[in-house]
C-alpha cells in the first residue's frame, strides 16, 4: 500500500512561481512511476507531468513543458513539481499519482493518488 501526500500549493500572481511536493509512503517493494495531474473547476482532470521513479526520465505536457519541471528524491522518497511563469490558466488542484507503468498520461494509469493541493494564479 502506497499512500501520497501533496503539499507547497497557495496563491500567486501570474508570473510567479511555486513548487509542489509529494511525499510517499508505505511497504511496497516496487518501484512507481509517479505523476502530476490537475483539475480546474468544471473541467476533466488533465496530466501534467510523469516522471520514471528508477530513471529520472520525465515527460510533460505541451501546455507546461519549459515552465515546469518534475524531479524526485530517492532517499527521501519525494517528487516534485517546480512551476515557473505561472498563468492564470494553471489554477487548480494538483494531484500526485502513482503507478505501474512509466510515463503514463491518462489517470486511469495509476493506482494511488495524493489528496490533492490547491493551485490559484491571478492576473
Amino acid at each position: 500500500q502506497v499512500q501520497l501526500v501533496e503539499s507547497g500549493g497557495g496563491l500567486v500572481q501570474a508570473g510567479g512561481s511555486l513548487r509542489l511536493s509529494c511525499a510517499a509512503s508505505g511497504r511496497a517493494f516496487s518501484s512507481y512511476s509517479m505523476a502530476w495531474f490537475r483539475q480546474a473547476p468544471g473541467k476533466e482532470r488533465e496530466f501534467v507531468s510523469a516522471i520514471s521513479w528508477n530513471s529520472g526520465s520525465t515527460f510533460y505536457a505541451d501546455s507546461v513543458k519549459g515552465r515546469f519541471t518534475s524531479s524526485r528524491d530517492n532517499a527521501n522518497n519525494a517528487v516534485y513539481l517546480q512551476m515557473n511563469s505561472l498563468k492564470p490558466e494553471d489554477s487548480g488542484v494538483y494531484y500526485c499519482a502513482a503507478g505501474f507503468q512509466d510515463l503514463r498520461i491518462t489517470a486511469s494509469a495509476y493506482s494511488y493518488w495524493g489528496q490533492g493541493t490547491q493551485v490559484t494564479v491571478s492576473s
